[in-house]
């Protein structure tokens, strides 16, 4: 049998784990929850488990790593709790103190070493400005790329980068590493996730950048949510959805129906609604739906908390059912790059005909 672990983080916490009613109003929106159909699959299940690791009632087996993994931290279950327990912060605090006892999954500390050796999860040696051709400099404005748009999903990127220019903005690529936010997520320690954000805002600052953009919703989320809590960060941070809503752009005619995915780093997490739904709706001729489940209700995509890295037939799955919400459109739009790639994923998995496309592609296409 596993030992019981030390629970240091946990017992911070305390108070939220003692807090849920056990009333499974979580069951009806957590996305894990529907494939795996037990409760450790869901939120109470999860709560009740980390509770009994700080109250060393249970030992951290494999069954119960396994069920504080599989949340993709999507938070939809901290909108549907009437007692609104920080259920996001209970699960990340208990893998804090798995990984703290030793406990970690392959694929996750394969993900940590590569960016503690490379700056980026990928294992790629290129600086971010180096793959598209251009080097930081200073400018008022800086495009914090972040690794997927960077190493694998480029065209968020060059679609990005694409815009700012036709913009004629003064723009410029930074001297980038991971935001840290996949360490936090999967629990590695304060001072590893530290020291990527003490490194990012330190050169960004060195470039005497007044203004940052992203693209990518988990490094935004990162920045606006969670670095002002360790560091200084002494410039603004905006999502590009909210950039080009303070844009007067011409676009192009579109006779298409397009809908929105939600990405959770961007909804639930940091509360950003309005600017992407305001830009779509100046592309001429489209004719704009929502999904059932939208903004502050949009279902998780599967991709976050670490799931897509350790358990890809769970993330797939749950990518598979939203993209099935969109059948009705022919364009699927969404603001991160992982929620593209994940989409995408579901998409051929559940042989949907809908494009997916993130929104700085489509703008770029119409500009």
């Amino acid at each position: 049998m596993a030992d019981t672990i030390d629970a240091k983080n946990l017992e911070e916490v305390k108070k939220e784990m003692m807090t849920c009613t056990m009333c499974g109003f979580c069951k009806s929106v957590c996305p894990a929850f529907e494939d795996i159909g037990w409760d450790i699959g869901v939120a109470r299940g999860r709560v009740i488990l980390a509770y009994g690791l700080m109250q060393k009632e249970i030992p951290a087996d494999p069954s119960v790593v396994e069920a504080l993994y599989q949340c993709t931290t999507c938070k939809d279950c901290e909108r549907r709790c009437p007692s609104k327990v920080k259920v996001v912060e209970v699960v990340e605090r208990a893998r804090k103190d798995l990984v703290n006892s030793g406990i970690s999954l392959p694929a996750h500390r394969k993900v940590v070493e590569s960016i503690k050796k490379y700056g980026n999860p990928y294992g790629d040696e290129r600086p971010v400005a180096e793959v598209f051709g251009e080097k930081p400099h200073k400018a008022r404005l800086g495009y914090f790329v972040g690794c997927t748009s960077a190493y694998r999903n480029q065209s968020t990127a060059k679609a990005t980068i694409s815009i700012l220019k036709k913009l004629g903005e003064d723009y410029t690529l930074l001297d980038e590493s991971c935001c840290g936010s996949v360490m936090g997520r999967v629990g590695w320690s304060d001072k590893d996730v530290e020291a990527q954000m003490e490194r990012n805002v330190r050169s960004i600052a060195d470039q005497g950048v007044e203004e940052v953009i992203f693209s990518c919703a988990g490094c935004y989320r990162m920045f606006k949510e969670e670095y002002p809590k360790h560091v200084d960060v002494p410039f603004k941070v905006r999502h590009v959805s909210e950039f080009l809503a303070d844009r007067d752009i011409k676009l192009s005619s579109l006779d298409k129906k397009i809908t929105y995915h939600d990405p959770c780093h961007l909804g639930r997490h940091s509360l950003v609604y309005k600017a992407p739904r305001e830009v779509l709706s100046r592309v001429p001729g489209a004719s704009f739906k929502e999904m059932p489940r939208n903004s502050a209700e949009a279902r998780c995509c599967g991709g976050g908390g670490g799931v897509r890295s350790a358990y890809p037939d769970l993330s797939e799955q749950i990518a598979a059912k939203r993209v099935q919400e969109a059948d009705f459109a022919d364009v699927l739009v969404t603001t991160c790059p992982f929620c593209v790639n994940n989409l995408k994923v579901g998409k051929d998995r559940s042989q949907s005909k809908v494009e997916i496309k993130d929104l700085v592609e489509l703008i770029d296409t119409l500009m």
